[in-house]
């Protein structure tokens, strides 16, 4: 086999074997996460807002390498452990979230929500049912907390106080049920993850050139690093700064697509055809499985330029009109068509992932009997990896998925308590860890759950009104939190330190994310011109929503 490039000593191990567990949280890591929280977050709120596009990429990498080169002129080094734990305190910070009934991606943490909320309840699409979204939600139609914009209104005192209870026990209920799904899914069954070498990877990277020693990942890390400085460039200083300078905003490419479904609507009716100007979908192609990539761009082609044509034809598609844009085009195939299609073809995935993790659980407890029937000893967890008892983690998600419960039961009374438990207790560790096996064996957990089970249980309970389409149901996938711990054992950073880290980022998170979004909703309405993202993307994300409400009115 051939040796790879770089000088002799270098391989593709994460770290060195017999590497000792250590603790990746320290003040490095406090100081880390105010640098994200006070200058990177209100850059990642500006730029979801302009492009969609979230900085849950840049922003660690970018504070791990001005930690790096501060660090480096006062001769102090970061080790492999404290990259990986400052990595994932940005990671916290900066992810972007998707608004459940909606499929709107938001950025900036938790009052991102709030933002959303008050353009849903002032929005064209919810006339007629802006009545019945509840205070708890957001403010009222005509309320001052909406007109005058702002967040620090006493209006939004209960709106933000059931966001701060569900983010809490969000966290303990994806720490404690996601550390399981990593006991049985990597120790136990011995998944390979394919996925978490990638961070773990440019933890090592960043780690070598702290130490003075610039290997084969910091070369290739580098070239991307300039590759997408140019890019941004083109794609997002331009239309940034030309906004703030002239009267109208400048876009070399058009954010986040070049539509041109209606230059082709005479030769191919009710077809979509849209050039997404984001690279990284075209990085992203070049590091999935060559026959994903294909076998996606075939399924693309087929169903939009063949399949979308011929059921226009046979009066299925019978919403489309010639000049009707991408997204409109979209709206109206998905509720003539595909959005029944895609609940079938979603169940014979979430089909498949049942019968592998039924095959699993077989294979597993066999090998179990064979061991203790040979007097072998049960598999105990590595010493100093920070390891607690299985009984705890399921006592702590117990806990937390109960306060979901009680929650929901005060918030919506009228909501049958039991639907929301076994939404809790049954289904939410089911989907973990079929979610689990899946990132473990393709590094994705699609297919994890059944498609609209929320949707379709909310209208066949009987329920009538709107409270229940906001409400905290716990109807949760943790399993990629197990590539996570896996991460943290590949770089051999014990788990105490996510826990740790938990706390900070939820701290500065609701601090940073209250302070940026007041002062950027102030400046101007959201969505509006000045926000071309949004202003394009969400009132289709609120027709959505106003479609399944509408449908318990």
């Amino acid at each position: 086999m051939a040796e790879p490039r770089g000088k002799p000593d270098e391989s593709f191990d994460i770290v060195p074997e017999g590497t000792p567990w250590e603790s990746g949280f320290n003040w490095k890591t406090v100081w880390a996460s105010l640098f994200v929280g006070f200058v990177m977050l209100p850059g990642a709120i500006y730029l979801g807002l302009v492009t969609g596009q979230g900085m849950a990429g840049a922003s660690e990498w970018v504070t791990i390498i001005l930690f790096l080169e501060i660090l480096k002129r006062a001769f102090i080094r970061l080790k492999t452990q404290e990259i990986i734990i400052i990595y994932w305190v940005a990671g916290g910070l900066m992810a972007m979230g998707v608004k459940l009934g909606t499929g709107a991606v938001l950025f900036g943490g938790p009052f991102a929500n709030a933002i959303w909320d008050q353009y849903f309840i002032q929005s064209p699409q919810a006339q007629g049912i802006a009545e019945y979204i509840p205070d708890w939600l957001v403010p009222g139609l005509g309320s001052p907390a909406l007109v005058d914009r702002d967040l620090l209104h006493a209006a939004w005192l209960k709106p933000i106080g059931v966001l701060v209870v569900v983010m809490v026990l969000m966290r303990v209920n994806s720490l404690s049920l996601g550390y399981v799904m990593f006991r049985l899914t990597s120790d136990l069954e011995k998944l390979p993850f394919p996925m978490a070498p990638v961070q773990a990877g440019g933890a090592t990277a960043l780690a070598e050139t702290s130490g003075k020693q610039e290997g084969w990942r910091w070369r290739l890390f580098s070239i991307g690093a300039v590759g997408g400085l140019l890019w941004g460039t083109v794609y997002v200083v331009v239309p940034m700064l030309s906004g703030v300078f002239l009267t109208e905003t400048i876009q070399i490419l058009d954010i986040p697509f070049i539509d041109l479904t209606d230059k082709i609507k005479s030769i191919l009716p009710a077809a979509t055809l849209g050039i997404g100007t984001d690279l990284n979908h075209v990085l992203i192609g070049l590091v999935l499985p060559f026959w994903v990539v294909v076998g996606t761009f075939g399924a693309s082609m087929l169903a939009n330029f063949v399949v979308n044509p011929l059921l226009y034809s046979y009066g299925v598609l019978h919403t489309w009109e010639p000049g009707m844009t991408t997204i409109h085009t979209t709206i109206s195939n998905s509720l003539d068509f595909w959005l029944s299609f895609s609940i079938g073809t979603a169940l014979v995935v979430f089909g498949v992932g049942i019968v592998l993790t039924a095959k699993a659980l077989i294979a597993s407890s066999r090998s179990a009997r064979a061991a203790r029937a040979e007097g072998g000893q049960p598999r105990r967890p590595p010493e100093g990896r920070g390891d607690m008892r299985i009984v705890t983690a399921l006592t702590w998600w117990a806990v937390s998925t109960l306060g979901f419960v009680a929650l929901v039961w005060v918030l919506v009374p009228g909501f049958p308590w039991w639907i929301t438990a076994v939404f809790g207790f049954v289904w939410t560790p089911i989907s973990s860890y079929i979610g689990a096996r899946m990132v473990g064996i393709t590094g994705s957990a699609y297919g994890a759950s059944i498609p609209y089970l929320r949707e379709a249980t909310f209208y066949l309970s009987g329920y009538q009104g709107a409270a229940l389409w906001f409400a905290p149901i716990p109807i949760f996938d943790h399993g990629p939190m197990a590539a996570t711990f896996r991460q943290l054992e590949l770089t051999r950073t014990s788990f105490g330190s996510l826990v740790k880290l938990t706390l900070l980022t939820m701290v500065v998170m609701l601090v940073c994310s209250l302070i940026f979004w007041q002062a950027i909703w102030s400046l101007a309405p959201i969505p509006s011109s000045a926000y071309p993202f949004v202003q394009k993307m969400w009132p289709l994300d609120a027709t959505y929503q106003a479609m399944w409400i509408k449908s318990t009115l």
